[in-house]
């Protein structure tokens, strides 16, 4: 391969190969614009930002990090690069690259693809790097910069924590997929068979009501329904659990689905009713309490407090939720400490749990979008304890 650095012609979606980009150019036009503005605003010289959900949201690159430097570099003045090993050029063919004012700067093994990266920048750049960055790219530009990057968290959480029209589309298409599944649970979730075995149905289930992947599944019967991270093992399920089902997946073009229902297949003891009472009601308090202006911290107080009230404040050992989006995990984070205000197009989950040792747990959880007046929950499966016949037939 011939050594030496050039810029790249990328196909554009309609001549390329693969999948069309997520969105039109228009819309990457923008976000590169204003990634541009907050930049500025933060004092910094330039982002690079790294193959992930960040460049996927920027310019709809399905790139996935190598060893080989692929980075978005967009100043605070000035023009748009994108690096790329030249090898890699054709994957752009299915990204809005092509229809962009972005250049692209490729490179070939035994080039200084950092210091490409830097180029044009002040000699020693005040640079963010996003954090899915890894070590192994952000420590050769810490070389050349003679200082450590900064995380570019805060400048694209900005852009990213706030939905436009068209990804609060994709996040209802996902939250109807999702509910889909929930509500063909009685088909699987049977006494005497296994968490695994249950899992299995789930996951090729998420594929057929349109997700393209099974990104997570729990399955949590009796004990293992306390423990919130569980995924499934090979217990077998009885007909005396309680069983907490927390699945989702991204749905084209990349927004995910993440919904929570509890079940059973007998009448619960009294302490259970009761406690899962307890629970719907500050599931349902913490999504009454979401409006634009309040705070973040706010909504998980709404949930904790009803707990508490209940004695089950010690059973309730995690945030009441998280941003979704092209990431199952991100900005906002709903949780305690966190004063920022929501606004109009945030998407966050509502799950607050019970949880007892050894013996039980329960957790419902819904994806709401902040709308001018309140909020929009994409999932509208019921939200009660809900009761299987344990049977197939």
């Amino acid at each position: 391969m011939a050594s030496g650095t050039g810029t790249a012609r990328v196909a554009t979606s309609e001549a390329g190969a693969g999948a069309a980009p997520l969105f039109g150019a228009e819309v990457y036009r923008d976000r590169v614009r204003r990634a541009a503005e907050l930049t500025r605003a933060a004092d910094l010289d330039a982002l690079v930002v790294a193959p992930g959900p960040d460049l996927r949201y920027l310019v709809g690159s399905r790139a996935e990090t190598f060893e080989r430097l692929t980075a978005l570099v967009i100043p605070a003045t000035g023009d748009a690069r994108l690096v790329i090993a030249r090898l890699e050029v054709p994957s752009l063919s299915s990204s809005a690259v092509g229809d962009l004012d972005i250049e692209v700067a490729d490179w070939v093994d035994g080039d200084d693809a950092h210091a490409l990266a830097l180029a044009g920048l002040p000699s020693q750049p005040r640079i963010a790097v996003s954090d899915s960055m890894p070590a192994l790219h952000v420590i050769p530009l810490a070389r050349h910069t003679g200082a450590t990057p900064q995380l570019a968290t805060d400048v694209l959480r900005e852009l990213r924590m706030i939905k436009d029209a068209a990804e609060i589309d994709a996040l209802r298409r996902a939250g109807a997929a999702i509910d889909r599944v929930h509500a063909r649970m009685g088909d699987w979730l049977i006494p005497g068979r296994t968490e695994r075995e249950v899992a299995a149905d789930i996951a090729a289930a998420i594929l057929e009501e349109g997700h393209t992947e099974a990104a997570f599944i729990i399955v949590g019967s009796g004990p293992n329904g306390a423990d919130p991270h569980h995924e499934f093992s090979d217990r077998v399920i009885e007909r005396s659990d309680i069983v907490v089902v927390d699945i989702g997946g991204p749905v084209e073009p990349g927004y995910n689905s993440d919904s929570t229902r509890t079940y059973c297949f007998d009448d619960p003891p009294a302490d259970i009713a009761d406690a899962y009472a307890a629970l719907l009601e500050a599931q349902r308090a913490a999504v009454a309490a979401v409006r634009p202006g309040v705070s973040a911290s706010s909504i998980d107080a709404a949930a904790r407090d009803v707990l508490a009230a209940r004695g089950l404040a010690e059973r309730f050992i995690h945030r009441t939720g998280h941003g979704i989006g092209l990431s199952v995990h991100e900005e906002p984070y709903i949780v305690g400490g966190n004063d920022i205000p929501l606004r109009a197009g945030m998407a966050f989950s509502v799950e607050p749990g019970v949880y007892v040792s050894g013996h039980w747990g329960a957790r419902i959880e819904d994806i709401v979008i902040v709308t001018d007046d309140g909020c929009e929950s994409v999932n509208n499966r019921p939200h009660e304890l809900v009761r299987l016949d344990g049977s197939n037939s």
